[in-house]
Order: C-alpha cells, then structure tokens, then sequence
C-alpha cells in the first residue's frame, strides 16, 4: 500500500532516535506542502520541493462530478486519501505575503492616498509637490496551535493507515482554521457599507421567463465592479474595465446560481453577446457564514495577508500517555485597508 508521508513503514524503527527523527521531518514536510510559502527550514529540500510541486499541479478549486468518482472501494479509499479537502480561494483574494523568514510581530498597511494630480506645466514654472496623506494600520501576527498524539500501540502494531488518517485530518483542520479567519475577515466589511441591490433585467424580462434570475444576477455583478472602479479610480491600483479581472466569492448553495449569471447571454442562440460587461472568476467556498449573498471583489492591492510561521511540527514522546506527541503551531495574519474593493450583492 502506497502512504503519503511514509513510502515504507516496514522500515521504520519507532524505537531508534535516529529513526524517530525522520518520521518528524517526513511529518513535517507532509504539513508544510500545501502552505503558499516554502517554509526557510525546508527550502534546501530537493525531495520536499519536487512533492510540494507535484501537489501544486494537483490543487483543485472545483467541486468532483458523478463521472469522477471510482467503481471499487479501493479507489475510493485510495481517492480520498490523496485529495486535499481544505479551502485555499481565498489566496486568490488576499496578497498573501511571505514573512516567515523575518523576525517581525507583524506589517504595517497603509492606506494612504497621495492626492497627486498632473497638470500642464508652463515654462520656468516648478512641478507642485504634493503631500501624502491617510493612515497607516500595523497588523499583528496570531499565533494559532494543536497538538496530535500517536499512541505507541499504532507504531508497535504497524497501523500505518491510523497514524496517517490522524496527520491528514489534523493538517486539513489546521488549513480549515487558516481560510476560514481570512473569509471571516471579508465577511466582517459587510457591517460597514451596503449592499448592492439586485439589479433589473436589462432586457427587462419578466420573472418566470428563461434567464430571467440569471440576467438580474451578472446585471448586479455589473453594477458591483462598476461601483468598485468608480470608487478605486484615484487610488492608483492602474485598473481600467479593460484589464481588470474581479473575483465572485460564494457560499457552495449559489454555487449553480453563480455559474448561470456567468454564463448568460442576451439571446438564447449561439454568439449572442454575454450579459457581463467585465472579467470575473468564482471562488466557491462553504466557509461564509452568510449563505444569501455573494461578493464582488477586486482582489490583492489593500487586501492583504501574512505567514510569518508556516505549519511547523515539535516533537516529543510524552510517557504519561505513552505517546508521541507532536504539537502543530502557525502565524499569520490579514487585513483590508480599502473596503471600496469589496462589495457584497443581493440575490432577491
């Protein structure tokens, strides 16, 4: 049988020193793969790098169809136990930044806007210096931590499959914890502005007419980015409705919804124009606690994250339990300097 993290048990001595090391480091780069960052202590890894490259080609957003999943019960173990089941979309929302080999409590985030405008210059006349001007907000790194605890019966019995049933669910329970911080600290912007209404057809179809929900829906979607634009124009981001692209971020129970506004046309017949007039990709997650809305979102600019320690595992052997203990720590830390880059939509 083919595991992730140890390619042969067999060969492992649980009661050699040397041998106990190695499994802590296999569990520690098995941990490490998914993170966006490669963590210092693994960076001269040849065999870590060539896994966590491998996994990255296998990263999937999107939920499986009925024809993907396998006829026997084998493959449907073998299936679940390659897929990583944690949410990572939101790393398409945050400029998620690497501060794991710094030695910093946290970033400074500004949200500074410098008022700079180009006007005609005569001769001999001097360029105006503007001032900067706004704030500057210093966001700390939270540490966040759990333990996994291996009963020496699992190594003395060679339950391989036990032993790493427990690694994956607690690296998928630490990635959890890792997404749904970020999209709880998007979901907390709603308290601060308001919603985009759902929109009128622009076809004016009336309801129960084919596409009729599916026209309303891209038209908010059009009206949330057309508000994102107009509000972010003097910030400097260099976004125009030409080459700007915007991230739709949704609970999975709009999920169809979602994808029928981003697919609608105005007509029904092939090469009809679409309904939306910008660039959008969906993020579906079942992370968001509110499940009636969406969110538009421009993404990275004043949304940004930080990973100062990436998953790292400490090891000892507790023999008050008879177990090897292995405690999992992270920090990272989020935040939004510019709300105008969000905003949530109605679906009724």
């Amino acid at each position: 049988m083919s595991f992730q993290i140890i390619k042969d048990w067999n060969k492992v001595d649980h009661k050699n020193p040397e041998s106990q090391k190695s499994i802590m480091h296999a569990l520690q780069c098995f941990l490490a793969i998914p993170n966006q960052h490669v963590p210092p202590n693994l960076a001269n890894d040849k065999k870590f790098i060539a896994k966590r490259d491998e996994f990255g080609k296998k990263r999937m957003q999107h939920f499986a169809t009925m024809n993907d999943f396998p006829a026997t019960a084998k493959e449907v173990f073998e299936k679940f136990h390659e897929m990583p089941v944690y949410d990572n979309g939101f790393e398409q929302i945050f400029n998620i930044r690497d501060y794991t080999g710094s030695r910093r409590d946290g970033f400074s985030l500004d949200t500074i806007t410098s008022g700079l405008t180009f006007r005609q210059v005569l001769t001999g006349e001097k360029l105006h210096v503007f001032q900067m001007s706004g704030d500057r907000e210093f966001v700390y790194f939270d540490y966040y931590g759990g333990a996994l605890g291996w009963d020496k019966k699992l190594f003395e019995n060679q339950e391989w499959w036990s032993l790493e049933e427990n690694a994956i669910e607690f690296r998928n329970e630490s990635y959890r914890i890792r997404a749904a911080t970020f999209y709880a600290l998007i979901e907390a912007v709603a308290a601060l502005k308001a919603d985009i209404a759902w929109q009128a057809a622009p076809d004016a179809l009336a309801a129960g007419v084919r596409s009729y929900q599916a026209q309303r829906d891209a038209q908010t979607m059009n009206i949330a980015a057309q508000t994102i634009l107009l509000a972010v124009q003097g910030s400097g981001y260099g976004v125009s409705p030409q080459n700007v692209s915007f991230v739709v971020l949704a609970p999975l129970q709009l999920r169809g919804r979602i994808k029928r506004a981003l697919g609608v046309n105005y007509d029904v017949q092939q090469g009809s124009a679409p309904v939306l007039d910008y660039s959008l990709t969906p993020v579906i997650t079942t992370m968001l606690t509110v499940t009636d809305h969406y969110w538009v979102i421009l993404p990275k600019r004043k949304i940004v994250g930080g990973d100062r320690l990436s998953l790292e595992i400490y090891s000892d052997f507790d023999m008050l339990s008879r177990t090897e203990a292995a405690a999992g720590w992270m920090a990272f830390g989020g935040g939004i300097a510019d709300i105008a880059q969000l905003e949530r939509c109605d679906i009724a």
